[in-house]
């Protein structure tokens, strides 16, 4: 009796993909594609369209100015005077206590240059020393204006005008001499001048009651 062949059985598993999915499986979501970005949505981290800034307000016209009331002039001695300070001394340690005032004008914040020191007797030892060199390299120095210069009386009128002058009155045998002498200093001073001396004789000298 002749075999007949049976057809070969397919297993599932190598069937091809079937259309419909299997059961308890959901199909994947596809992702959507972005779109062109719109002008008017701003991009991250930056600021959006700025709003427009508000119409000017309109200002009154300002008022014309008024004209101040006019005020009197001081007299300009008043305001060129300078301060009068007196120590008292005899004329033995006038110089001495010219230096301390110098030392404390330094320790008080002055510059060396704004100060000049007048003697109507002995010379101070520094302009003694300098003028040994001559008096050109001496004067040069007090043009310079960049340390306390010393000078006798001799030179006051010579002498430009510093800030703060003090002269030391170490000669009380000629009190004429005081009497040119400080009326120069004080038009020499234009903010203090200290004087060291015998008050009586710096009083007279001046012509006030210092």
């Amino acid at each position: 009796m002749p075999l007949i062949s049976e057809e070969p059985q397919i297993p599932e598993s190598a069937q091809g993909p079937r259309v419909t999915p299997a059961a308890g499986r959901t199909a994947p979501t596809p992702r959507p594609v972005p779109g062109p970005r719109s002008a008017a949505t701003p991009r991250p981290g930056r600021p959006g369209p700025r709003p427009a800034p508000p119409a000017p307000r309109a200002h009154p016209a300002p008022a014309a100015p008024v004209a101040p009331a006019p005020t009197r002039p001081e007299p300009a001695e008043n305001r060129s005077a300078p301060q009068i300070q007196l120590i008292p001394a005899p004329a033995a340690g006038a110089l001495d206590a010219a230096e301390e005032a110098v030392d404390l004008l330094l320790e008080s914040g002055r510059a060396p240059g704004d100060i000049l020191v007048l003697t109507t007797g002995e010379q101070h030892p520094w302009a003694a020393h300098e003028l040994s060199f001559g008096e050109a390299a001496y004067w040069a120095q007090h043009d310079a204006g960049d340390d306390v210069f010393f000078a006798d009386v001799s030179a006051a009128e010579k002498a430009r005008s510093r800030p703060v002058v003090v002269v030391a009155v170490n000669d009380d045998a000629d009190r004429a001499v005081a009497a040119r002498t400080l009326p120069v200093a004080r038009d020499r001073a234009a903010a203090l001048l200290i004087v060291c001396g015998d008050p009586q004789t710096i009083n007279s000298a001046l012509g006030a009651g210092v």
